[in-house]
C-alpha cells in the first residue's frame, strides 16, 4: 500500500522501489542468511524490516560493510547506534526515549521504590541501564531487579511472583515483549497482585501491542499504566486507516486479531515514503549503481564476495536527509534516528487503554498538548486525567506495604528507674511492653521520616542494680550478636563497644550541668514601684503632659488673663497647669470646657 500511494500521488517519478522479500523466522540465522542472499545474489540497494534488535545488529554490521543501507522501524533497541555502525537506519524511536516519561510519572506519584521487570533478551537487558538512571535521577530506588527468561514455564514465573509479594514494594515497571507480557499479566492477575496498592507502569512495546491482545489478556490488565509515542491525526491518517482496515478484513476473513494499525505498520509506512524520496535523488541519473567487487582469496569468505555499492554512501546520505509529514507524524532523522517530540499516557479501562494525558521534554505532565503551564516540567498526577489504579481504586497507591509474612525489626529498650521523661518502660495488663519517652519520640520521628515502612517492635531489657554498665554493655553484644537489630536508650558511646556496633550522632548536649537555687534581693530595694516605669512610657507620659498644656492653653489663652502675657510667661503657665494636675485640680482658674478637659485627663492618667 505505500508503494502504490507513493507513485500513485508522483506519477513523474522515474525510479521504481521493487521489494525483493525474505521471512527472517524471527531467527539471527536467517535473518543474516537472508540478508546476504539479498546482497550477493540480487544486489538490494538497502535492506529494509528486521523486526527485532538481535538481527538487526548482525545485518547492520553485514550493511556497514557492503555500504549497503540498512533501514529497520522496529528494532528499538538502545545498542544499536548510528556511530557504532554508520549505515543502520532506525526509522523508529529508540527504547531510551520513553524513559524520561516513566520517570516523570513515577515522581508525580511520589513513590520512592521502584521494582523493574524485564526480560531477559538482548530487548530487555539494553534498555535496563537507561530505565534504572531515569528513576533514581528522580531521587528513587531501584531496590530489586526481576529478570524472566522468555521460555520460563508458568510455575517458574509464579514462584518469582510470589517472592516479589513477599517484599514492601508495590510499584512495578514491566519491560517485555509482548508474547511474555500476556503470560506475565495473566499469572500477575491469578497470584493477587492485580489487587488495590499495586501500581504496574509498562513500556512502549508492550502498550503499542495492547490492540492486538486478547480479551482475557486486557481483563487481567485493568488499571495498568503505559506510555506510547503521541501521533497526531490528520485526515491522511483517517483515510489510510480506513482503507487498511477495508483491506485487512479483504484478505483475512477468518481473522480473530485486531485490525487496528500500531506504530510500527506507521513507521513502516513512512520508511518506504523515505526510501522513495531517497532513491529519486541518487539513483535516475547513475548507470554506475552495482556493487564494486573487491579482490579476495581463493579462501575467501560470502561476506568478502558481496562487495560494495558504489552509490550506497549517496544512498545513505539521501535517506538521513529526508524529512517530511508523514503518517506517524514528522519525519526527521537526527543521528540516523527519529527524534521523540510526545508520548501518551494511557490507563487500561475496560476493553481498550483511555489516555488520560501527555508527556512532553518541555512542559513534562498534561492533561492536552495544547495546555501552557506556566511551571516548566510540571510533574504531578492532577495534571493528567482521573487515573483508575489495580482494584477498580481511585486512590492512588503509596507504593509500598508491610507484608504479612515481613520480620520486624527487634529493637532493645533498658528498662530503668527514674528519668521517665527520656524513657519509660511500662506493661499493660497483657504484659505487653509500652514504651515511651524522648529518646522513643526521636526514633518514631526518624522511622516516619522514611520513605518506606519499618516494622519493629520493642524489647525490654531487664539489668540488674548491682553493675547497670555489664549490662549495658551486654545489651549492646546482642546487637552484634544478631539477637537484637538495635538499641535505643541512654547508651553511652566508649571505646569497647565501638568495637563491635556503630553509633550515631548523639542527638543530646552532653556535659555536666549543676542546679543551684539563686537568692532574690529585688523586694528589700525601696524604689522597686518604679520598675514597671521602662523609659518608653517614662517619654509617652512627657508627650501626653505637654499635649494636655498645649490644648488647654488653646482653649484658655483669649477669655483667660493667666495664659496671657510674654511668651516664656505662657509657656510656664501651660508646665504649671499640666504637671500640678497630678497633686491637685485646676478647675477654679480655668474655663468650664478645659477644666472639664483637664479634670478628665487626670483621672485617665491616675487609672493608667
Amino acid at each position: 500500500m505505500a508503494i502504490s500511494d507513493f507513485y500513485s500521488s508522483n506519477p513523474n517519478y522515474k525510479t521504481r522501489l521493487v521489494l525483493h522479500t525474505r521471512d527472517s523466522k524471527k531467527d539471527i540465522i536467517e535473518a543474516a542468511s537472508s540478508a546476504i542472499d539479498l546482497l550477493q545474489n540480487v544486489q538490494v540497494k538497502a535492506l529494509l524490516g528486521l523486526q527485532k534488535s538481535f538481527q538487526a545488529e548482525f545485518v547492520a554490521n553485514v550493511g556497514t560493510k557492503s555500504q549497503v543501507p540498512v533501514v529497520s522501524f522496529s528494532a528499538t533497541s538502545p545498542e544499536l547506534s548510528y556511530a557504532k555502525t554508520p549505515f543502520f537506519v532506525r526509522t523508529a524511536l529508540n527504547d531510551s526515549c520513553q524513559v524520561k516519561a516513566i520517570g516523570d510519572m513515577i515522581k508525580a506519584c511520589g513513590w520512592r521504590e521502584v521494582v523493574i521487570m524485564y526480560e531477559n533478551s538482548d530487548y530487555g537487558k539494553d534498555s535496563l541501564p537507561y530505565i534504572v538512571d531515569a528513576i533514581q535521577e528522580d531521587n528513587a530506588r531501584v531496590p530489586y531487579r526481576s529478570v524472566i527468561s522468555s521460555a520460563a514455564t508458568d510455575e517458574q514465573i509464579s514462584g518469582e511472583l510470589y517472592k516479589l509479594m513477599s517484599m514492601q514494594t508495590r510499584v512495578f515497571v514491566v519491560h517485555v515483549s509482548c508474547t511474555l507480557g500476556s503470560r506475565l499479566f495473566m499469572k500477575i492477575k491469578e497470584v493477587g497482585m492485580m489487587r488495590k496498592g499495586y501500581a504496574w507502569i509498562i513500556t512502549n512495546g508492550l502498550t503499542e501491542l495492547l490492540t492486538s491482545m486478547n480479551s482475557s489478556v486486557i481483563e487481567s490488565m485493568q488499571g495498568v499504566l503505559g506510555v506510547k509515542p503521541y501521533v497526531p491525526r490528520s485526515r491522511e491518517l483517517e483515510n489510510f486507516t480506513t482503507r487498511w482496515r477495508r483491506k485487512f478484513l479483504l484478505d483475512h476473513q477468518d481473522a480473530n486479531g485486531s485490525d487496528q494499525l500500531s506504530i510500527f505498520g506507521l513507521w513502516a509506512y513512512d520508511s518506504i515514503r523515505a526510501l522513495a524520496m531517497a532513491a529519486e535523488e541518487v539513483y535516475p541519473y547513475n548507470r554506475s549503481s552495482g556493487f564494486k567487487m573487491l579482490k579476495t582469496g581463493e579462501k575467501s569468505t560470502d561476506l568478502e564476495k558481496i562487495g560494495v555499492s558504489q552509490l550506497g554512501p549517496e544512498f545513505r546520505k539521501a535517506i538521513l536527509g529526508t524529512s517530511f509529514t508523514g503518517l506517524s507524524g514528522e519525519f526527521k532523522l537526527i543521528d540516523g534516528q527519529l527524534q521523540s517530540s510526545a508520548f501518551q499516557i494511557v490507563n487500561v479501562i475496560g476493553s481498550a487503554a483511555r489516555v488520560i494525558g501527555f508527556w512532553t521534554p518541555t512542559n513534562g505532565l498534561s492533561q492536552t498538548l495544547e495546555s501552557i503551564d506556566t511551571k516548566k516540567n510540571s510533574n504531578s498526577m492532577d495534571n493528567l486525567r482521573a487515573t483508575i489504579w489495580p482494584g477498580e481504586s481511585t486512590e492512588m497507591p503509596k507504593g509500598w506495604e508491610i507484608p504479612t509474612s515481613e520480620k520486624k525489626l527487634r529493637i532493645g529498650v533498658p528498662v530503668k528507674q527514674g528519668f521517665t521523661e527520656f524513657l519509660k518502660v511500662e506493661r499493660n495488663a497483657n504484659s505487653e511492653p509500652k514504651v515511651t519517652g524522648f529518646v522513643i519520640d526521636v526514633l518514631k520521628e526518624v522511622m516516619d521520616s522514611l520513605p518506606y515502612s519499618v516494622p519493629y517492635e520493642f524489647v525490654p531489657y531487664e539489668k540488674s542494680r548491682e553493675n547497670s554498665s555489664s549490662d549495658y554493655n551486654d545489651m549492646v553484644y546482642e546487637v552484634y550478636l544478631q539477637i537484637k537489630d538495635a538499641v535505643v536508650g541512654d547508651t553511652a558511646i566508649v571505646a569497647n563497644r565501638s568495637l563491635y556496633v556503630d553509633f550515631p550522632l548523639p542527638f543530646s548536649e552532653s556535659g555536666v550541668a549543676m542546679v543551684v537555687p539563686i537568692k532574690d534581693d529585688a523586694k528589700k530595694n525601696a524604689w522597686i514601684f518604679l520598675k514597671p516605669l521602662t523609659r518608653d512610657l517614662w517619654l509617652t507620659i512627657g508627650a501626653l503632659f505637654i499635649l494636655t498644656g498645649l490644648v488647654i492653653w488653646v482653649l484658655e489663652h483669649r477669655i483667660n488673663n493667666d495664659f496671657r502675657g510674654q511668651p516664656s510667661e505662657q509657656i510656664g503657665t501651660v508646665f504649671y497647669f499640666s504637671f500640678s494636675t497630678l497633686v491637685f485640680a485646676q478647675s477654679n482658674s480655668l474655663g468650664p470646657f478645659a477644666s472639664s478637659a483637664a479634670n478628665e485627663y487626670f483621672g485617665t492618667l491616675a487609672m493608667n
